[in-house]
């Protein structure tokens, strides 16, 4: 994936903050693990290194999936929507753990019928063992 010239960046819809919505999704499985933003620079970071590259909004600053946790994103396919303005990353997991939770996925909680957020999937190891 070759960021040469960086012309396919201008095909991006980024938002007021020059920003873009990320889904990042198991090339394997299909499961959906974890949304995210990037700007300009983290996608042709991601583009230029094969791995996942975001931008943190909280911390105002470039995010390489799995600097702290080592669980890296191995980027398989980066796919843009029909309007150009969602982000797809297909990608390979490293440790199989997406989430700051020590989970599989971000997205681990479950709307009840009776309007409770159930937490549907187990930790896979304690973010106090990955994150030190």
């Amino acid at each position: 994936m070759s960021a040469n010239g960086h012309k396919w960046l201008n095909d991006v819809q980024w938002d007021e903050q020059g920003l873009v919505p990320v889904i990042a999704q198991d090339f394997a499985t299909g499961d959906v693990l974890m949304f995210a933003w990037m700007n300009r620079d983290a996608l042709a970071r991601t583009a230029e290194s094969g791995e996942a590259v975001y931008w943190s909004r909280s911390r105002r600053r470039l995010w390489f999936k799995g600097e702290e946790s080592g669980h890296v994103q191995r980027v398989r396919e980066i796919r843009l929507d029909c309007d150009n303005d969602v982000i797809l990353l297909k990608i390979e997991q490293v440790g199989g753990i997406a989430c700051h939770t020590g989970r599989r996925s971000c997205f681990f909680q479950k709307l009840l019928s009776d309007g409770q957020w159930d937490t549907v999937d187990p930790v896979i190891k304690d973010p106090k063992e990955i994150y030190k």
